[in-house]
């Protein structure tokens, strides 16, 4: 055999190598965790899925897609109108799952780009349903009820094509400048009002305090005056004028001449 020849029979031993090999390769797919496979035959869906591991296919006419059964997040920006009819920007965090069972069909029917297609015009047609249910103010006075309502309404929407909503996050309300002034100008003007209240209303106490006090006042002047006038007896009362005469008689006589003793007698 010549040298030439030796050449090409390595060439040859070497590209059937090669090609023994990428079909062995192709022969075996694995599924990764938190993952099914969907087999796809000469571009027909099989029904049912692969579970995670290694798993043997017919090289070159099946392909397997993978499809995520974890928890995936989506993140949704969308506007939509309130009950007073403000406009409100809403972004939301999404958490869903592809059930493992319908991976299949879910691939078969939408695609691999099912959150495109289903999920993110779902979030925006059940969240304008149910943010018109409540005013501009109300929706961020109530957000865990319209996480819940989002949730409850995307489950409906959403199961039965093998998709679960596990929870809903509302990241961020927003409206347009003019109301957002509108609701400043509105919360100055509760404060202002309710310090014109807390004012007035500490003046009336104020007020009613010191007309009590002085009824407390008068009230003791009077008891105590009572006391005076109960204590003034006629025996106090002459025990007083002793107390403060001199001992000397009043020098000037009536033309009757009588004297009146001071115990309340009377002499000619």
């Amino acid at each position: 055999m010549t040298k030439s020849k030796k050449i090409t029979t390595f060439v040859i031993l070497g590209v059937a190598a090669l090609l023994l090999l990428i079909t062995a390769f192709n022969c075996f797919t694995i599924v990764e965790a938190g993952h099914t496979g969907v087999v796809v035959t000469l571009g027909k869906v099989n029904e049912g899925v692969l579970q995670e591991g290694l798993h043997v296919k017919a090289p070159f006419v099946q392909e397997v897609v993978k499809i995520d059964n974890r928890i995936v997040k989506l993140e949704v920006d969308t506007e939509a109108f309130s009950k007073d009819l403000q406009t409100v920007a809403t972004t939301l965090a999404i958490n869903y799952r592809v059930d493992t069972a319908k991976s299949y069909s879910i691939y078969k029917n939408i695609g691999a780009d099912y959150e495109t297609v289903l999920v993110a015009p779902a979030v925006n047609e059940v969240l304008k349903a149910i943010t018109a249910q409540y005013t501009a103010e109300e929706s961020v006075t109530n957000r865990s009820l319209i996480s819940d309502g989002l949730v409850e309404g995307l489950n409906e929407k959403l199961n039965s094509s093998g998709l679960y909503i596990t929870d809903v996050n509302i990241i961020n309300f927003d409206f347009s400048e003019a109301f957002i002034t509108a609701i400043e100008e509105k919360q100055v003007a509760q404060q202002q009002l309710l310090k014109a209240e807390t004012e007035k209303q500490t003046a009336i106490t104020n007020a009613e305090a010191e007309a009590e006090a002085t009824r407390i006042r008068a009230q003791a002047e009077a008891d105590a005056n009572s006391l005076i006038k109960a204590s003034l007896s006629d025996a106090v009362i002459r025990s007083k004028f002793y107390d403060k005469w001199d001992g000397k008689l009043p020098q000037a006589m009536g033309s009757d001449s009588v004297i009146t003793n001071i115990d309340g007698g009377a002499n000619q």
